[in-house]
């Protein structure tokens, strides 16, 4: 028998639908994207360091999160929503969406989980929720909300995208304007992520690669982060976005915020 036109389906995930709705709701932003390179070798060496001296690893995403998040609450504009009579909202906390991935009917797929108030937490103390929710994903993924919200009709999904954000006063517990894509965990080498458009701020981890840099007046094989930084150019102009950058930069280069493990 002839197999000239051999091929085979698949369904796709209901979890992709979340996907589909974030294209849908980015296609009216205005997004600007910088491309950087951060030297992250003093923060992956102290991690390093801590998992030699204790057996526990890490999370390097956590690190962003936390620097991105001080970051943030120095410069609150970069996380504000525009509600719908056309003005910002900028809450005091922050609050930051990321991707894992997890089992849902059968197939992995990505599932978003918000962490709240994350200028209020430790380092520790957002490595530790991270770890929870890898090591228990089915419990968002089995949740009774996202099983019938994903099989909604688009329109009533879309409709229910359109209220988080033009009424984020209402809906802050379950939502936020930053989103953190962590992609280069996925692979090795460098390499740069470009995010849907559908945040005010997104924040996309690509790989990290050891390079030439000048560190210190000399030049030595340094560790860097290629980091992805999109900004919503409706809500956020550019110099405030530059100066918001170099903070992050600077947080992330000095490892801010891991010093405290070398006295656990």
């Amino acid at each position: 028998m002839s197999k000239k036109h051999a091929y085979r389906t698949e369904r796709i995930p209901a979890m992709r639908r979340f996907a589909v709705d974030a294209g849908y709701l980015g296609r009216r932003r205005h997004t600007v994207h910088g491309l950087i390179e951060v030297d992250v070798t003093a923060a992956r060496q102290r991690i390093r360091q801590h998992a030699a001296a204790t057996g526990e690893g890490l999370s390097f995403t956590a690190f962003v999160i936390y620097c991105l998040s001080k970051a943030i609450e120095e410069h609150p504009h970069v996380h504000a929503y525009r509600d719908w009579r056309n003005r910002l909202v900028i809450f005091e906390d922050v609050n930051v969406t990321s991707m894992f991935e997890v089992e849902f009917d059968g197939k992995k797929t990505p599932l978003p989980h918000v962490f709240r108030a994350t200028n209020r937490k430790t380092y520790l103390e957002l490595h530790h929720e991270l770890r929870g929710i890898q090591h228990r994903p089915h419990a968002g993924a089995s949740s009774k909300f996202m099983r019938w919200f994903l099989y909604l009709p688009a329109f009533l999904r879309r409709a229910f995208y359109w209220a988080v954000m033009r009424f984020p006063q209402r809906f802050r517990d379950q939502s936020s304007s930053v989103m953190v894509t962590a992609v280069g965990m996925f692979g090795t080498g460098g390499g740069w992520a470009i995010t849907l458009p559908n945040f005010t701020l997104n924040l996309a981890l690509g790989g990290i690669s050891q390079k030439p840099a000048v560190h210190q007046g000399e030049i030595h094989i340094r560790e860097i982060l290629d980091l992805t930084v999109s900004i919503d150019h409706d809500v956020v102009d550019g110099a405030p976005a530059a100066r918001f950058v170099q903070t992050l930069r600077s947080l992330l280069e000095d490892a801010h915020g891991l010093g405290d493990l070398e006295r656990t």
